[in-house]
This record gives C-alpha cells, sequence and structure tokens, in this order.
C-alpha cells in the first residue's frame, strides 16, 4: 500500500478554519465523509473515540487522527495544514501543525497499522515537514507528498 491508494488531492486541505482541537476533528470528518461513503457525525464519533484513549498528536507538530469504521471497504487518508498550529495535546506540548487523518475498515487491523507506519516514515524527514508547511495549494502538497512517498 502506497499514499497514492488511499489519498486524493481531492482530500487535502491547504489551511484548516479550526482553532481547536474538537474543530479539527470536525473538519477532518467533513473531509472523508464522501470518500469513505458515510456521514461526518458517524466518522467524528470514530476520531473522537481514539481520541479519547489517548491524543493522536506525536510530536514535532503533526497528529494522524485515526480509526476503524465498520463496513469501510478500504482505507481512505486524507491531509490538513494548519500554518499557526492547534493544540492537539502534543507528547511535546507543541502545537500540531500537519495532520494526516486515516480511517480503516474494522476488520483490515494490519493494513490500519501499515497505512499509519508509512504515513509515520514519510513525516520523519524534517526537511519534508518544513516543505508541507511552505506548499501554498492542494495539487503542490498532493505532488510533494507522493514524492516522497515514492521514495520508499
Amino acid at each position: 500500500m502506497t499514499i497514492t491508494d488511499i489519498l486524493g488531492p481531492d482530500r487535502i486541505v491547504p489551511e484548516l478554519r479550526a482553532t481547536t482541537k474538537q474543530g479539527v476533528l470536525e473538519e477532518l470528518a467533513a473531509l472523508l465523509a464522501g470518500a469513505t461513503g458515510t456521514d461526518a457525525a458517524k466518522l467524528l464519533a470514530v476520531l473522537r473515540e481514539r481520541e479519547r484513549l489517548n491524543s493522536t498528536a506525536i510530536g514535532e507538530g503533526i497528529a494522524i487522527p485515526h480509526g476503524r469504521l465498520p463496513g469501510l471497504r478500504g482505507v481512505v487518508a486524507g491531509f490538513a495544514r494548519s500554518t499557526p498550529g492547534v493544540d492537539f495535546d502534543s507528547v511535546d506540548k507543541q502545537p500540531a501543525r500537519l495532520f494526516f487523518v486515516l480511517v480503516a475498515p474494522d476488520d483490515a487491523a494490519a493494513m490500519h497499522l501499515k497505512a499509519l507506519a508509512r504515513i509515520s516514515r514519510l513525516l520523519k524527514d524534517k526537511d519534508f515537514r518544513a516543505r508541507l508547511l511552505e506548499l501554498p495549494t492542494r495539487e503542490e502538497l498532493h505532488a510533494a507528498i507522493l514524492a516522497e512517498d515514492a521514495k520508499f
């Protein structure tokens, strides 16, 4: 599985409007609603439940909200950015600025973990993260993500 398989340019938000964790989760759920064939409220409930367990903000300005959804056909991802950052209860206490949201079928734990690992690997590179913060358009962000993913 590659990022190309799960992330289309229509699921990229160059600048989130939300300024709170709750608002970000709402925007991300709305972003994936059409691609998953599920309403945003159901997706929001899945993302909130995962956040209740532990924050998905992993530090260095990154958060990867994710969850599993019964009836989903495959893994679906989205990417969003908040230039000023949002308090997302990160382990390093820094605001999250880069958000990859991921939803997988309920019965596909291995695919879910593989997608999480791939996204984490992409975001390890400090220079790549800096580029994601600078690129102005959805298309440029998508192209940069796919190019970086192709290196692996």
